[in-house]
């Protein structure tokens, strides 16, 4: 796991970065109730800013399915990541053609501007070449802040970084050495606890993670599966 790149090997000064970051936050009423994921990218984008990186957000928010969900705007996350970062932030009313490039465009060194919702675009969760291209078109370089979405083979997590200089955030940074540390050279025993709604995203995971650790438990939606395998009765719970 060792020897990726941070944001300490590259050069951003002046260059657009484009920033996967997890801003998929929780929300009631249209209101914002727990902003602890913008809080945990803040460390990579207000160095990046302080470098004068002209930075390029990018999330997805939701399960809208390739469609343009009204509900599921990245708009009112704007305006709360504005008020972490303490500074403008823009907001480009699609995450690829011309208002993403419009946008980005305006931005001076230090400017931020969010991109809208990733997954308004099917190409975003079909790991689409051409998607990928046109979001690489907005950035001269690449950072992974998502740890949480970086499970999945999607444009903006894999593709991508086949197509820019691509480096880890400093949350990303952080996850990756606390595994490394658990896994690696672990002090047994030692138990991984794992959880989340879907399995079939993590079954690798939990086949690598068999091989490392002395317990491995599964809670979350996902352990409705395993006990409905032994025969417990889940009802209507997902499965």
């Amino acid at each position: 796991m060792a020897g990726f790149k941070t944001i300490d090997d590259l050069d951003v000064a002046g260059k657009r970065v484009l920033v996967r970051a997890y801003l998929n936050l929780p929300m009631k009423d249209g209101a914002i109730t727990d902003t602890t994921r913008i809080d945990r990218t803040l460390p990579t984008l207000d160095q990046l800013v302080d470098k004068g990186a002209r930075v390029v957000v990018a999330s997805h928010f939701g399960r809208p399915k390739g469609q343009v969900v009204a509900e599921l705007s990245l708009k009112p996350v704007a305006e709360a990541l504005a008020q972490a970062l303490n500074r403008p932030v823009a907001f480009a009313a699609d995450c690829v053609g011309a208002p993403a490039q419009e946008a980005v465009a305006a931005l001076g060194d230090g400017g931020v501007v969010l991109l809208e919702n990733l997954r308004f675009h099917g190409g975003e969760e079909a790991n689409d070449p051409a998607f990928a291209g046109q979001l690489a078109e907005l950035g001269d370089l690449y950072v992974n802040d998502a740890f949480s979405c970086a499970h999945r083979a999607h444009a903006s997590t894999e593709a991508i970084a086949r197509l820019l200089p691509a480096a880890a955030g400093r949350l990303m940074q952080s996850e990756l050495a606390a595994l490394e540390g658990a896994l690696e050279n672990p002090q047994h025993p030692v138990a991984a606890l794992v959880g989340g709604a879907k399995i079939s995203t993590k079954m690798a995971v939990l086949g690598h993670l068999l091989s490392k650790v002395d317990q491995l438990i599964i809670g979350g939606g996902m352990a409705n599966t395993f006990l409905h395998a032994r025969g417990v009765d889940v009802g209507k719970s997902l499965c």
